[in-house]
């Protein structure tokens, strides 16, 4: 499981140091994507055959072709190298906006990577008491 967020910077060939703590349960092999909001999403390789399962059940309908689409043609394998980095490929820092400050954030079974702007700007939780109470309809508790 992933939590906790780590302030990173990426270099100027695009590659970022994986936060130690993530090391061991992501694996020296793992897949990156599209995340939501506007950041990526690392999987560890068996979470990422996890979500592509549940990716196949979903109907034929076009939203949810669009979505197939939207992870699996952003998907890149990563490798992490000796110094604990890896490159993250060009179309994926675009659209996430990786430019020079980013920001790892553990979210149970994946990892968030956001630009340190996009994550200032999403990580609002002014709503939460709200959204905690409509979770009992999912059988959360607090």
């Amino acid at each position: 499981m992933f939590m906790g967020e780590f302030d990173h910077t990426i270099d100027a060939k695009g590659r970022i140091i994986i936060p130690a703590k993530f090391r061991e349960d992501l694996g020296e092999q793992f897949v990156l994507t599209l995340g939501l909001d506007g950041c990526l999403f690392a999987y560890p390789n068996d979470e990422w055959q996890v979500f592509i399962e549940k990716l196949k059940t979903l109907p034929g309908t076009k939203e949810a072709r669009k979505l197939q689409r939207y992870f699996m043609a952003g998907a890149a394998a990563c490798e992490i190298d000796k110094q604990g980095r890896i490159l993250i490929p060009a179309k994926l820092r675009t659209a996430a906006a990786l430019e020079k400050d980013i920001v790892f954030v553990g979210v149970l079974n994946k990892i968030e990577i956001w630009s340190k702007q996009r994550w200032d700007e999403n990580n609002d939780y002014d709503d939460v008491d709200q959204i905690a109470e409509h979770m009992s309809e999912y059988g959360i508790s607090f």
